[in-house]
């Protein structure tokens, strides 16, 4: 949608958190005689005292808060959704004539500069950082948006000149587009945010739409190994380019310690401080996204060397009373937890596991956990139960003894950290990889992560007693 278009339109904006507040401060900068509706689940009085100065400071404006938020909907010619809102809450108060919109789709049909975009289950946080730091080492003017960055609006009518956006796309941002990126990266796929869609059909409909808009003058950066990608490099316009660690086929590969493009060696596997084989496909993605812009390989390597795990991700939170703990805070789906396990080769004896039920499958996690003989499981509500309940029932299946597991359920991380301390030894490994969003207990991944580190700090510097 045109930001021309909306001149005459009357507006609601859905959700007023980060994405939700850019957006009422854009439009009313640019139509500043409009009258725009705000709408949001929490009352007035619920929101930061930031924002409920800055709603106030704001002229003509309508405001729908609480319970009942969605029913101001019918009342508005554009609704635009913030990523928060999920589109099934929405479409019963959508009425014939009306446009729902978004950030995400106003910002790509307006931005002149060039765009790359970013999707996928796991890892789109790292390659969009490490997409970001290879073009600010090329001496490109570039910015950081979208999920990961900066609300992208403040961007939209820049008054300096960049060279290209990098655009964390998350699956709630896809959802409803009709339009992509010129460039579009996807990394994988897998079960998540099922308590947001319908079922995994619609997750999947949502993350492909960084795609199938794409045209003949278009890229499309794919990884190789996923069958789903590889389907969907069938039904885009866009030129593919692929990368793998199972092919020499794919356009960017590993091979004997080396990443290769293009059959030219990059860079060297031991030159990447990123922990864990998974996170080659998050260098060999930028890696095609540097090459896509004509950028050497001396600038890559450079780049990629100096670059630090983002926090947070298998991030080392210091070794105490001899053993070492790391906080995978954001290993929110099974796969991830999955992936942090095979880092560790069998060093990890506790684990902690759990939070907010996302309808995801243990399965394969269970097995993992069984396999590598994880001595000491720690759960957090509420799908902590539902995944000692899959280890059991996997250990059966596999005629696994499990007699010497230790299941300890928590309520807080301070209790959690604590089980750790105590039940785990000398020389092992202490994951906290919860396979689940943070939500419950917890505000969100940060925070799960954060009180990890404090009390394993905490407790590592006092004296046993």
């Amino acid at each position: 949608m045109k930001v021309s278009e909306l001149k005459e339109k009357s507006i609601l904006i859905l959700g007023l958190g980060k994405e939700g507040m850019d957006n009422f401060e854009f439009l009313k900068k640019i139509f500043p005689n409009k009258i725009l509706g705000l709408a949001d689940q929490l009352k007035l009085k619920q929101l930061s005292k930031e924002k409920i100065e800055r709603i106030k400071k704001g002229k003509k404006i309508r405001t729908h808060f609480g319970r009942n938020y969605l029913k101001a909907i019918p009342k508005y010619d554009v609704i635009l959704k913030t990523p928060g809102v999920p589109f099934r809450k929405v479409k019963p108060f959508l009425i014939k004539g009306q446009k729902l919109s978004s950030q995400t789709e106003i910002f790509l049909e307006n931005c002149k500069t060039k765009i790359v975009g970013v999707t996928g289950t796991k890892g789109k946080g790292t390659t969009t950082s490490l997409i970001y730091k290879i073009f600010k080492k090329s001496g490109k003017k570039t910015e950081l948006i979208g999920n990961i960055g900066n609300p992208v609006f403040s961007f939209l009518f820049p008054r300096k000149k960049y060279d290209v956006f990098v655009y964390e796309l998350s699956s709630h941002q896809l959802q409803g587009l009709k339009i992509s990126p010129k460039i579009s990266v996807f990394l994988n796929l897998y079960q998540a945010h099922l308590d947001h869609f319908k079922n995994f059909s619609d997750y999947k409909k949502a993350k492909q739409n960084i795609a199938i808009y794409q045209s003949r003058r278009d890229y499309f950066l794919y990884n190789k190994d996923s069958k789903f990608l590889r389907n969907l490099a069938e039904k885009t316009k866009a030129k593919k380019i692929s990368f793998s660690l199972k092919s020499k086929n794919a356009d960017c590969y590993s091979e004997n310690g080396w990443i290769f493009y293009k059959g030219k060696k990059v860079l060297k596997e031991k030159d990447i401080c990123l922990i864990g084989k998974f996170n080659l496909y998050n260098v060999m993605a930028a890696i095609c996204v540097a090459k896509l812009f004509g950028i050497s390989n001396n600038t890559i390597r450079k780049a990629v060397k100096s670059f630090k795990p983002m926090p947070h991700r298998i991030e080392f939170s210091g070794k105490f009373k001899g053993i070492e703990f790391y906080n995978d805070s954001l290993a929110t789906v099974p796969e991830a937890t999955i992936f942090g396990i095979e880092v560790f080769q069998g060093r990890v004896q506790t684990i902690l596991l759990g939070g907010h039920d996302a309808g995801q499958n243990f399965e394969k996690l269970s097995n993992t956990i069984l396999k590598n003989n994880i001595k000491n499981l720690i759960f957090f509500p509420p799908v902590g139960k539902k995944i000692s309940k899959e280890i059991k029932k996997r250990a059966r299946i596999l005629k696994k003894d499990i007699k010497n597991l230790n299941f300890f359920f928590v309520n807080s991380m301070e209790q959690a950290v604590k089980i750790c301390f105590k039940k785990t030894e000398k020389g092992k490994v202490c994951l906290l990889s919860c396979a689940a969003p943070s939500f419950g207990i917890f505000k969100d991944y940060k925070e799960r992560g954060d009180l990890f580190k404090k009390f394993v700090k905490l407790y590592g510097k006092a004296k046993s007693r």
